[in-house]
């Protein structure tokens, strides 16, 4: 890492982002998030105090800026020289979210590890110096407590503080280089999708979404409803219909309301007979007037599988209609008419890269297995 670019410009969509009076006045001069830079004499008498040698990034972090303000969302503050510390000593209560089973003869994350930050909202970062690559990095952690989840661990201090930044750009969604950089990169996964390259599509899309790409969690969830991955595209599907998250028109557009919506009914219905709670019943607690009108004027169109929606474009939606109703008991031949169609099919909207709707006719639904999914986000659908 070549610090300083990096962090100038992260400096620099802080500031384009913060709220009047959120910013510290030192910040605001100098334009950085950090502070002076820690002399070689202040690194060493450091690793004195700490008896070991500081790993290779934060080393050369600390060689930047002797401490840093605003890491993501909930890192107010990081320690400098003088006051990074061991874990143990300075909030010894976190050990209690170790596993004692995991207990080795150098102690745990926890007992043996270099605490970073030093205001947060409930949470802590650190380095573990029981966990080192080959080239000297220790693992790096970060913990909050109202996550509910254990520590998440990251190879190197490198690769926590670029977590922290993608963070930050979740949040805030900063203008600039970095969002119109991503917002490249999700353009290309969309035309990469269509073209069948879905591996290196959903990587691409998973790590823009970190950057709180919105288009990338809409593309996202297309493949994981097609790779009949119900979980992930759930929750996918339910952040995009949380009020805070909510991308502009998306509610308008034909690709929820002909594909996403049908898919969301079918799955509502199934909710409820099986006790739990579905994606649309969640979007509907609380005061969600549109969300709520949008059922209910969309109910009767979804009362019968197959029925009130069409499966795609009217050259796919025809074959794989009247194949529908020649096999209705035979997965195996409505597979092969969907496929034999596939060629026909056109998106409706230019975010829409699967075809989702057939996930919301439980008949054709169960003839789309997880392999047949991949087979069919695999063939190229470009026109």
């Amino acid at each position: 890492m070549d610090w300083e670019p990096w962090l100038r410009k992260w400096s620099a969509e802080w500031i384009t982002t913060a709220e009047p009076g959120e910013l510290d006045p030192a910040v605001t001069r100098d334009r950085w998030l950090g502070f002076a830079a820690a002399t070689e004499d202040e690194v060493i008498a450091a690793e004195t105090r700490l008896g070991v040698r500081l790993p290779p990034s934060y080393r050369q972090f600390l060689l930047c800026t002797n401490g840093w303000r605003d890491a993501g969302g909930f890192v107010y503050r990081m320690r400098d020289t003088t006051t990074v510390g061991w874990l143990r000593d300075l909030e010894p209560f976190w050990e209690e979210w170790e596993d004692l089973d995991e207990q080795g003869p150098d102690g745990n994350h926890f007992t043996r590890g270099l605490l970073l930050s030093e205001e947060t909202d409930a949470g802590i970062l650190f380095l573990d110096p029981g966990d080192v690559d080959g080239s000297g990095e220790w693992a790096a952690y970060s913990l909050f407590s109202w996550r509910a989840e254990p520590p998440t661990r990251f190879p190197s201090f490198t690769a926590l503080m670029e977590d922290l930044y993608a963070e930050f750009h979740q949040m805030r969604k900063p203008a600039g280089e970095t969002r119109d950089a991503w917002d490249a990169e999700v353009e290309r996964a969309r035309v990469a999708a269509l073209a069948g390259d879905v591996d290196a599509a959903g990587e691409v899309l998973e790590r823009a979404e970190d950057f709180g790409r919105e288009r990338a969690t809409v593309l996202r969830a297309q493949l994981l409803l097609l790779s009949r991955r119900w979980y992930e595209a759930g929750s996918l599907l339910g952040r995009l219909l949380h009020p805070s998250f909510l991308p502009a028109g998306f509610l308008a557009d034909p690709l929820f309301t002909e594909e996403l919506l049908p898919y969301l009914f079918d799955d509502h219905l199934r909710g409820a007979r099986q006790g739990r709670m579905s994606v649309l019943r969640g979007a509907m607690i609380g005061e969600r007037p549109v969300i709520m009108a949008l059922v209910a004027e969309n109910e009767p169109r979804f009362s019968r599988p197959g029925e009130g929606f069409t499966y795609g474009n009217e050259e796919f939606d025809r074959p794989v209609r009247d194949a529908r109703a020649a096999h209705p008991d035979d997965p195996d031949a409505l597979w092969t008419a969907v496929r034999a169609a596939l060629p026909h099919w056109r998106p409706r909207t230019p975010d829409h890269i699967a075809p989702v709707a057939l996930l919301a006719d439980p008949v054709l639904a169960a003839a789309i297995t997880p392999e047949r999914g991949r087979e069919l986000l695999t063939t190229p659908r470009l026109p």
